[in-house]
């Protein structure tokens, strides 16, 4: 089919009330069990490749051309999207390769700078028709909208979506990046406040440390957007481990890679039922 740009996917979600599932690709073995995973589910997916991913592969144009090339086979809606770029030129480099949307994370910078940077790269997808996630935790740049006690204002959180036309947000209630825990504590009260203050889809960051139950209520209480990364990467790893515990003489990384690709297809699987069970 082909490509489905992001802003329908994760759109629709947020007028249904319901979550999106936004996965990090790492390499292809994590894209391909990510599209299984979601097929399997028959819920729409993201690809999302981070700029930390672009340097441990040298560069954006392999991993997302791949990508490209698996959504566009894919049997569900499937989006690709470059997550966490700080760098403009790299925005600008995935737009020239094709892909759907960016989030840009400028957070750490001063508030006016944040803003005056996000509307530039902004302005450019916008003429492109690529769809733009910004990040507000903390104004002053005292912290990004995902480090430990950050939380973000839902007055300026309206403020920051008016001055730089954002189609979507990244908040701050209480979740933390590359957690192995599923143990986070989300504040409910604080996301319903700010999808009454925003009208753009809101964007929960550092989701592997919630539990699903929480999960499901916040998109209940109105997150659309929801980043997945380290559970999955749990999961590869530890079929891999399993995998050469019980065979070392393996050497072939396919026979220890496939068993990683399938648990994490059923992770996928499973936490796109949580986000949207219907």
């Amino acid at each position: 089919m082909p490509l489905t740009p992001t802003h329908e996917i994760v759109r629709r979600a947020h007028a249904d009330g319901t979550g999106v599932g936004a996965f990090n690709v790492l390499q292809l073995e994590h894209a391909e069990a990510i599209v299984t995973g979601a097929e399997r589910a028959d819920r729409p997916v993201v690809l999302q490749i981070s700029e930390n991913t672009v340097r441990y592969h040298g560069g954006l144009e392999p991993v997302a051309l791949a990508s490209l090339a698996l959504a566009r086979a894919a049997k569900t809606p499937v989006a690709v999207h470059l997550d966490h770029a700080e760098n403009p030129d790299l925005v600008r480099e995935a737009v020239e390769l094709g892909l759907g949307s960016v989030m840009f994370d400028a957070a750490r910078l001063p508030y006016e700078e944040n803003v005056a940077t996000t509307r530039e790269v902004v302005d450019h997808c916008h003429r492109h028709g690529v769809w733009v996630e910004g990040e507000l935790g903390e104004v002053g740049g005292k912290g990004g909208a995902h480090d430990p006690g950050v939380r973000t204002d839902p007055g300026e959180a309206r403020a920051f979506v008016a001055a730089t036309g954002v189609d979507a947000l990244a908040v701050a209630v209480g979740s933390v990046h590359q957690m192995v825990t599923r143990d986070a504590v989300l504040d409910l009260e604080l996301i319903a406040r700010l999808r009454a203050a925003v009208d753009v889809p809101l964007v929960l960051h550092g989701s592997s440390g919630v539990p699903d139950p929480l999960l499901a209520r916040a998109v209940a209480a109105g997150m659309t957007k929801v980043n997945v990364s380290t559970h999955l990467n749990k999961a590869f790893t530890g079929a891999v481990r399993g995998h050469l515990a019980a065979h070392p003489a393996d050497v072939d990384p396919r026979r220890y890679l496939t068993p990683a690709r399938v648990a994490v297809a059923e992770a996928v699987t499973h936490l796109l039922g949580v986000l949207d069970p219907r």
